[in-house]
């Protein structure tokens, strides 16, 4: 159980981090001063923070239309929820995950 936690602080504390550096990034642009780079935030958002940079750019109306970093943002929060939605069946229903990827390895009879 300990691991769970452990992995929940971690990606909390990544969320954390992506939320308070869009609004540095935000507050920067303000003031004219020198921005952290959208590769930052965008590897930021990768690295597991993407439920905190989506948040903290529909709060702070930060880089909502922006392209191309909004349909990069968008393609890594899409990619997370597919990553989780795997790991849920996975953990729900092992067998049934593992009958679906036996079938989806399997070469397509012509």
């Amino acid at each position: 159980m300990s691991n769970i936690l452990n992995v929940v602080l971690v990606v909390l504390a990544v969320n954390l981090a992506t939320f308070a550096a869009f609004w540095r990034d935000k507050h920067l642009a303000r003031a004219g001063a020198r921005r952290i780079p959208e590769k930052t935030l965008l590897w930021l958002a990768f690295a597991g923070g993407s439920l905190g940079a989506l948040s903290a750019q529909h709060l702070f109306r930060h880089k909502t239309r922006k392209e191309p970093f909004r349909s990069r943002l968008y393609a890594i929060v899409v990619l997370h929820a597919v990553a989780i939605a795997a790991l849920a069946v996975w953990l729900i229903a092992p067998q049934w995950a593992s009958g679906l990827f036996d079938a989806l390895s399997r070469p397509a009879v012509s």
